[in-house]
């Protein structure tokens, strides 16, 4: 089975690329694993934003999924935003990771689920705040990578016509759980070993890996037999 293929082949160098910045994070600003761990967390918020972009930009002959569109967008900012803030506030605890006022303080502000996104600007803030300031380019980084995949893969491969809002209503969590299941139980041997750097190594290692098994995945090709049958389970759900 071919690792690389040649229709994203750039986007494949470009997330390889990226994931090997966190090395110039150790080697020269002396990162342990709870950085690591925190620039793998925004990465969630980068895949977020692109989904929510590949929701917006597909394309369907549908009336039921342009209606489905005005409903799943927002639901899956509030629903993945919350996720993303409880695992983040989790590894803000576990890691000993950010500083200042307790993200649950003043909920009351936000009414009913858009609480869970005050959560997450609250969690992203503290967080952010404690990051090294090197680590912005390791974020960019991972924004450009997500954003060349994007364009090679959804826009010119053709990916907007060929998917479907179930599809991409899963694929940012399936991504977190198997992913971030890997780093933490890395991280926390790491973290357990005082952070040495052969370990270090192996957990970025396992991070590019889990990337590429997943980036292929994702990008299989879809034909528009496939579309069908997920549009027919959808109805058969409803």
């Amino acid at each position: 089975m071919k690792l690389f293929n040649k229709k994203d082949t750039l986007s494949l160098a470009a997330l390889i690329s990226a994931n090997l910045i966190p090395f110039i994070g150790i080697f020269l600003f002396d990162w342990d694993v709870r950085y690591i761990v925190l620039l793998y967390w925004f990465e969630n918020l980068i895949v977020a934003f692109y989904n929510i972009l590949k929701m917006a930009l597909l394309k369907t002959d549908q009336s039921a999924e342009h209606v489905g569109k005005l409903f799943l967008i927002p639901f899956f900012c509030i629903h993945y935003g919350g996720f993303c803030a409880v695992h983040g506030f989790f590894l803000m605890h576990f890691f000993k990771i950010g500083t200042g006022a307790n993200p649950f303080d003043n909920m009351g502000d936000w009414w009913g689920p858009l609480i869970f996104i005050k959560l997450l600007l609250s969690v992203v803030a503290r967080i952010w705040a404690s990051r090294p300031p090197e680590m912005i380019w390791a974020v960019l980084g991972l924004a450009i990578s997500h954003g060349i995949s994007f364009a090679e893969n959804y826009i010119l491969g053709g990916e907007y016509r060929k998917s479907s809002l179930k599809k991409l209503m899963h694929q940012p969590y399936q991504r977190i759980i198997v992913m971030h299941l890997a780093i933490l139980l890395g991280g926390i041997l790491v973290m357990e070993l005082n952070s040495p750097l052969p370990l270090l190594i192996i957990l970025i290692g396992l991070k590019i890996a889990l990337d590429l098994h997943l980036h292929r995945k994702s990008h299989k090709s879809i034909t528009p037999e496939t579309k069908q049958e997920e549009h027919g389970g959808m109805k058969a759900e409803s």
